[in-house]
């Protein structure tokens, strides 16, 4: 089995059965981006940082296409984004084959176009993930599937924050993910950070103390 997704990775401590804590970038990065959180988190993680799939110029990488027309204002390609929901999904299934790791223990973390997706992939394979940590996202509908069962997310985890001045994705549009995470039952924590898009020092701290605790 094979992947068709860049990546890099930080081993774990254990041998076998290593939580896994896979990263996903936001528009215009790539994956040294949040692999930069690695060496502050547990050494039992087994850690992958992946590259989105789509080369920017002159550099970066994107999810999926973010188009800016005249007339239609700012509109997300969701074709790609299904697309890229679907890699990060057969990735999961890659590294559980690939990797020593335990596959009822995987952690989503994104930032911004990577929450985005990591919100979608929980929401559409729920028995591949666990825990969900969503920094500076929002969960966007148009993408959902059609129908939730609620007894197929009841186990899911989402810790997620947003920079109270966000310019980038306005933190309205995150307030509306716990209402949605509420309506399933889902278990659930939402933070909100004086910071714009960003990831402030006591953000990190405290996504770090839910990890441990829910690892």
């Amino acid at each position: 089995m094979s992947t068709n997704l860049h990546y890099i990775t930080r081993p774990s401590s254990l041998k076998e059965n290593a939580p896994l804590l896979i990263m996903c970038h936001g528009y215009g990065s790539d994956e040294n981006d949040l692999f930069s959180f690695a060496s502050e988190l547990p050494e039992e993680l087994m850690i992958i940082s992946l590259r989105a799939p789509y080369p920017m110029q002159p550099y970066g990488n994107a999810w999926y296409a973010i188009n800016f027309d005249s007339e239609k204002g700012k509109w997300n390609d969701n074709v790609q984004a299904k697309q890229s929901v679907d890699l990060i999904s057969e990735f999961i299934d890659y590294a559980s084959n690939t990797y020593a790791i335990d596959s009822n223990n995987v952690t989503l973390l994104g930032f911004s176009q990577g929450t985005i997706l990591s919100y979608i992939v929980a929401l559409t394979y729920p028995k591949k993930v666990k825990n969900i940590i969503a920094l500076s996202g929002y969960i966007n509908e148009d993408i959902l599937p059609e129908r939730i069962d609620n007894k197929d997310v009841l186990h899911l985890n989402f810790f997620c924050s947003h920079g109270s001045v966000d310019q980038v994705i306005p933190v309205d549009w995150a307030r509306k993910a716990p209402n949605l995470l509420e309506s399933m039952e889902i278990n659930h924590i939402y933070k909100e950070y004086p910071v714009g898009h960003g990831v402030a020092p006591q953000n990190f701290y405290d996504l770090k103390d839910w990890l441990v605790k829910n690892i």
